[in-house]
């Protein structure tokens, strides 16, 4: 991503995720696994971000789902790993920068 010219900030778990969002509000994409450590998954992460950032574009990954597919790909963009990260690129290029 950090090839793609994106600035890129990385948070281990969903709470440093948020602080991040909270901290810089210049942030415009939440790129999320669905299965990370810490009190709540992708998914959740996803939804809360929604709800405090509705400005922000997420898009989801898993390489396995806990959860039915039906219930990101309404919300959320989603790519199955292993994705080939110039889709990603592409995706964000074309869909989320004005």
């Amino acid at each position: 991503m950090k090839d793609a010219d994106f600035h890129v900030f990385e948070a281990g778990n969903a709470e440093e995720a948020l602080g991040l969002l909270e901290a810089h509000p210049e942030i415009d994409t939440l790129f999320t696994d669905i299965d990370m450590p810490g009190s709540m998954d992708g998914l959740e992460l996803a939804k809360a971000v929604r709800e405090l950032r509705p400005d922000v574009a997420i898009l989801l990954t898993s390489g396995y789902l806990k959860v039915p597919l039906s219930d990101v790909s309404d919300q959320f963009p989603f790519f199955s790993k292993p994705y080939e990260i110039g889709r990603i690129i592409n995706h964000i290029k074309e869909h989320l920068i004005e």
